[in-house]
């Protein structure tokens, strides 16, 4: 919006100028963002508390797990409204609102945000324990999926093609399978966000990272010089969305603020299932669909974990991990959270760089 307001004026103020570069507009956001989270957290916290919006811990999956979380218990949850609400709104503000790449990555934020939010409604509100079933999850990821697929596929500037890290000039050609790829990556990375939203900060922490790598990759890929440089797809308006991840980063730091251990409030479904996919979006519009295993590469254990200990416990009747998701096992290792926390940060850091790396190991 201020794009379209006031860079219009810079024959007549030049100082307005500025509205022009994405990383003067990037970094506005990222502030706003983060100034929305700040302002607003303590006031959504209180209404929360006062709506006993809480988090509920029984004994129905670990007595140890719920024991080790014990003083989680009523927690504001839901506080994903905070970052959405942030990251819609700077966005808005900040990005080129013409640029298609804008309204594609917020249609499916808004949309799996919520399918979080009424999950999070039934568990909190109508006290239903299980919240929607994941059959009913599963489907609006599928259908949201679909929708993402016939819009890129009916859009001239995208092939069918993916990049394959370290390599240059190799491409896989998926063709009709497409669409069941486009599905996968939004339902893969939504509900792996969600899996690894089970400590204080853990998650939120390491999509803010994910989101720094992204919307560097963004900038590039909406470059063409650059792009054409590092041989990688050039996306015509992708670099509007690299204002997307500045916001996510603003919003993300916003709420870590109350997030970090010992937690002031939880984001809830509301906020792991939509960014989750928004980052999954990102990666989809700017043809970075195999870097975001190694960008979300703490994401990806995560969820692999949940995988391996299910179909192993099925097989065998054995465990591979004392519990899964995979951060709940070192907390059985007698981790403390924070030190988990940390350490999962820590190595999500350096996959984010990793991946930026990669972009030159051709």
């Amino acid at each position: 919006m201020f794009y379209h307001l006031f860079y219009p004026l810079r024959d007549f103020i030049s100082v307005f100028n500025v509205f022009r570069y994405i990383t003067f507009r990037a970094a506005m956001a990222a502030l706003t963002a983060f100034i929305l989270s700040l302002v607003f957290g303590p006031l959504l916290i209180r209404r929360l508390k006062e709506l006993k919006l809480g988090e509920k811990i029984n004994k129905a999956d670990s007595i140890k797990l719920d024991d080790l979380h014990r003083h989680k218990q009523n927690t504001p949850t839901m506080g994903g409204i905070l970052i959405l609400g942030a990251v819609v709104i700077s966005t808005l503000l900040w990005a080129d609102i013409t640029n298609h790449c804008v309204w594609i990555v917020l249609f499916s934020t808004v949309w799996l945000g919520s399918t979080g939010f009424l999950d999070d409604y039934l568990k909190q509100m109508k006290k239903k324990a299980s919240g929607l079933s994941p059959a009913v999850k599963l489907t609006s990821q599928i259908i949201l999926g679909l929708i993402l697929g016939i819009i890129l596929i009916m859009d001239s500037q995208y092939n069918l093609k993916l990049e394959i890290p370290f390599v240059k000039g190799v491409n896989l050609d998926l063709d009709g399978l497409y669409i069941l790829f486009v599905i996968l990556v939004i339902a893969g990375s939504s509900n792996a966000v969600n899996l690894t939203d089970g400590l204080d900060g853990l998650a939120i922490g390491i999509v803010v990272m994910v989101a720094i790598a992204f919307s560097i990759l963004c900038y590039i890929s909406g470059n063409i010089n650059l792009s054409n440089y590092l041989f990688v797809s050039y996306v015509k308006g992708a670099g509007e969305l690299t204002i997307f991840c500045a916001s996510i980063i603003g919003a993300g730091l916003g709420f870590l603020w109350f997030n970090c251990y010992p937690a002031s409030i939880f984001m809830g479904d509301v906020g792991s299932l939509a960014l989750g996919g928004a980052i999954g979006t990102v990666a989809l519009l700017i043809k970075k669909e195999m870097l975001l295993i190694i960008v979300g590469g703490i994401f990806v254990l995560e969820a692999f974990s949940v995988i391996l200990q299910v179909g192993c416990f099925k097989l065998t009747k054995k465990r591979i991990f004392k519990i899964a998701p995979l951060h709940h096992h070192f907390q059985f290792l007698d981790w403390p959270e924070n030190k988990v926390i940390v350490r999962f940060w820590i190595i999500a850091g350096l996959l984010a760089m990793f991946a930026l790396v990669t972009l030159k190991i051709r």
